[in-house]
């Protein structure tokens, strides 16, 4: 259901058409769902609200059931990005940042990855190992940052596919997560494992894979298979 007129209601329209959704009025009985835009909303978002309806309301996060996020589509990739009613100006300016970032061809990497995916398992059939390869990919050859043209995906199938094991080390410059470098926040997401000093802020910890392994050590472990990063504490 959408409740209102103006170019709040219409943005909302086109949302819902986008979507695919069905819109109704307000004598529909079987609507489930309300979007409303319009001057005084409070008794509107009352009344349906006791009709058993969730209710999203524009500019007014008080009466909201629910939050509508701004959305970088890239189908079948959707990106939402929300702010739990906070400001959707933020949300609409960061949406506008991805925007300019995002190639058109994510899509298309996305669905050629998806058609080979049993290639993919045929050739690392290891999930750790799959997973660094993918990894490594994204980091290099099939960057999804980076327009990719048709075919991509398999002529990196085709390549010698090689993992070898290795330590990378980061130098942190200070405790401030964000002055790693690009490069240096890929390592940390693509890292089985995490080697650092006991001082080692834990902001910068965070920033590795949720499931790499956090070693405290004086020095990087040797002979370990995949991708270890080291850190060495900012001086």
């Amino acid at each position: 259901m959408l409740v209102g007129d103006g170019d709040a209601a219409d943005a909302k329209r086109a949302l819902l058409d986008r979507a695919g959704a069905r819109i109704v009025d307000e004598d529909a009985s079987d609507a489930r769902v309300a979007l409303i835009a319009c001057p005084e909303p409070d008794a509107v978002a009352a009344r349906l609200k006791a009709r058993g309806m969730l209710v999203n309301v524009a500019d007014r996060p008080d009466l909201c059931d629910f939050t509508l996020p701004a959305i970088v589509e890239r189908a079948p990739v959707t990106i939402a990005i929300g702010t739990g009613g906070a400001s959707a100006g933020l949300a609409a300016a960061l949406r506008q940042r991805l925007e300019d970032l995002i190639p058109q061809s994510l899509g298309q990497l996305a669905q050629a990855l998806a058609a080979a995916r049993g290639a993919i398992r045929a050739r690392w059939p290891d999930g750790g190992t799959r997973r660094r390869a993918i990894g490594a990919a994204m980091a290099g050859p099939l960057d999804p940052l980076r327009d990719q043209p048709e075919g991509a995906v398999d002529r990196w199938l085709a390549g010698d596919g090689a993992d070898p094991a290795r330590i990378v080390r980061i130098a942190l410059r200070s405790a401030d997560p964000d002055d790693l470098t690009l490069r240096e926040a890929r390592w940390l997401a693509q890292a089985d494992r995490v080697s650092h000093r006991g001082d080692v802020p834990p902001e910068i910890l965070t920033r590795a894979r949720a499931d790499a392994a956090r070693l405290t050590c004086p020095a990087a472990p040797t002979g370990l298979p995949g991708l270890t990063v080291d850190l060495e504490t900012p001086r």
